[in-house]
């Protein structure tokens, strides 16, 4: 149900802001993270891999920090850029 309210949000586009590396960069590729998650908690015979999008610039391969969980930060805070 929430979702489905976020997505009638009618936003005017000139009441945001760019997101913008510090050298300026205004455009990110999209990639993943990717998580081993043990077999023990997914409950099967294997070791699963849970892939997390995140978006990077791709001059630095640095990703931009409001993408990452707020739980993996702290692990990738040197591969994390501020937007």
């Amino acid at each position: 149900m929430q979702d489905q309210q976020q997505m009638n949000l009618n936003i005017d586009l000139k009441a945001t802001k760019s997101v913008e590396t510090e050298e300026g960069n205004v455009i990110f590729q999209q990639g993943m993270l990717l998580r081993e998650v043990s077999k023990f908690v997914v409950g099967s015979d294997e070791n699963s891999i849970l892939p997390i999008p995140v978006f990077y610039d791709p001059q630095t391969g640095k990703i931009l920090e409001g993408t990452v969980p707020k739980e993996l930060r702290e692990e990738y805070k040197d591969f994390l850029i501020n937007g």
